[in-house]
């Protein structure tokens, strides 16, 4: 018999020790775009499980209806122009209505995963908030993925990769567009697994940040 998801999510938790990295997929996802002379595949690739970021565990402690499999499973989203628009809409929109805000100007912790209610957070609270956002809007969470990298400075930093037809797209509260995970400059560490989002799986970058969203 399965376990109850909140006992799973504490065993992570135990077992994640100080690691706070997304999980996900790779192949050459370990290597910038910008470092790599070959060029790089549309979607990312998992080479196996990981453990979950710690804050993303303590975040399923509290919103467990938001980390269990939910309507269909897709693998990937056609991305014709009204999926395109409905990208660009929740991600502005999320963008412009956050203000920046670390989690220890916040709430005076580290680390904490949280729906920016208050209108007020870190990277990872941006890309909560356009999850739920996009499902809201008849998304499924399969292709709606937290994803952690490592960004140009070679911090933590969260973002939600979307994985449709024409590759995976990156949803960033950094950037103002939406791009290509090859065009971010980002070394892609893990990201939740499509079939079960308390699961993660690994994306290639080795070197896991001690925390996810450091800064804004």
């Amino acid at each position: 018999m399965p376990l109850p998801i909140r006992m799973l999510l504490s065993l992570a938790l135990l077992l994640a020790g100080p690691v706070c990295v997304a999980a996900g997929e790779t192949r050459t996802a370990s290597l910038a775009p910008t470092l790599s002379g070959a060029a790089l595949p549309a979607h990312l690739t998992a080479v196996g499980g990981t453990n979950p970021p710690i804050g993303y565990v303590r975040f399923c402690a509290e919103h467990g209806q938001d980390c269990v499999a939910k309507g269909e499973m897709a693998f990937e989203v056609a991305l014709d122009r009204v999926h395109m628009a409905d990208l660009e809409k929740v991600n502005r929109s999320i963008n412009e209505a956050v203000e920046p805000l670390t989690d220890m100007e916040h709430f005076g912790e580290t680390e904490r995963w949280s729906y920016p209610v208050d209108g007020k957070g870190d990277c990872e609270d941006y890309v909560l908030a356009k999850r739920k956002a996009l499902i809201e809007r008849g998304w499924p969470a399969s292709v709606l993925l937290i994803t952690v990298v490592r960004d140009r400075d070679g911090d933590g930093h969260a973002v939600l990769t979307v994985v449709t037809d024409r590759g995976d797209l990156v949803l960033d509260n950094q950037a103002t567009d939406i791009l290509p995970w090859q065009d971010t400059g980002y070394r892609f560490v893990k990201r939740q697994s499509q079939g079960d989002p308390a699961l993660w799986v690994s994306l290639g970058e080795g070197r896991s940040p001690p925390v996810v969203g450091g800064g804004r």
